[in-house]
């Protein structure tokens, strides 16, 4: 069990609802701008639409699960999910990460419009990486031991390089051919994902940083591992989207649709 104080408890109720809305206003923000974009770009905005709407529907599961994991009046969050059927579920992030993070990459490919067989490529060597990823990173979350979370946050960390690698190195080889602002805008983008997924791994480790946490500093871990990640997850997806949205824009002003302007 894990006794939060009155003002880490709002903090957390708080933040986890900022996310939710952020989900929800991004989803229907990016649905109704479709017509604003080309036609062949509007497939990008319904992936982002699809991301945000994936991420808040888990926000609020996750919302759910924190409050009838509360007891009322103490503020006692039960912790430990095998043990308790009302424990708050952490792992609905990771339900949420599997299959927003490859919709992510995917996005950049489909607003970029390359060649048939270059976004294939691309597709097909980002979608399992960044599941693999995250699937890596799983049983390094639900662990209580340092040594395992160690183990399986670098086997997590290998898959995160390579597609680091495919972003910066054979995706830059395409981004010459692309509009003026456009190649800005990607590099951008890129730069936002390193930035945004550079949280997770920090939230991910904070439980590390004190190996027999007291009462009152296992409180503090779990307020600020929840606001790492939410914070984290509003700029990845929708700070993400809207910047997706921003590059089809842009492409469809440069080939002439009056309605990007």
């Amino acid at each position: 069990m894990i006794q939060l104080t009155a003002t880490q408890w709002s903090v957390v109720f708080n933040i986890l609802s900022f996310g939710l809305v952020s989900m929800l206003a991004t989803t229907v923000y990016t649905l109704v701008s479709q017509h604003r974009v080309l036609p062949k770009y509007r497939n990008a905005l319904v992936l982002s639409s699809m991301v945000t709407f994936i991420a808040g529907y888990h926000y609020l599961r996750i919302f759910d699960s924190f409050k009838h994991a509360t007891e009322p009046g103490t503020f006692k969050v039960a912790h430990d999910v095998a043990t308790s059927s009302t424990a708050f579920n952490e792992a609905y992030r990771y339900v949420d990460w599997i299959l927003t993070v490859p919709l992510l990459l995917v996005e950049v490919i489909a607003v970029l419009s390359l060649a048939k067989d270059a976004s294939k490529s691309l597709i097909s060597r980002l979608v399992p990486a960044s599941a693999a990823m995250i699937a890596l990173g799983y049983p390094g979350e639900i662990s209580s031991n340092n040594g395992v979370k160690t183990t399986w946050g670098i086997l997590s960390t290998i898959p995160f390089l390579y597609i680091l690698y495919v972003l910066f190195v054979e995706l830059g080889k395409s981004l010459d051919r692309q509009p003026e602002g456009v190649a800005a805008t990607v590099g951008r983008l890129r730069l936002l994902l390193i930035g945004t997924w550079g949280v997770y791994p920090i939230s991910y480790l904070i439980p590390m940083l004190i190996t027999s946490p007291s009462a009152t500093e296992a409180a503090s871990l779990f307020t600020y591992r929840q606001i790492g990640y939410t914070v984290a997850d509003v700029l990845a997806k929708c700070v993400f989207g809207l910047t997706i949205f921003k590059i089809a824009k842009l492409k469809s002003a440069a080939e002439g649709y009056a309605d990007a302007h």
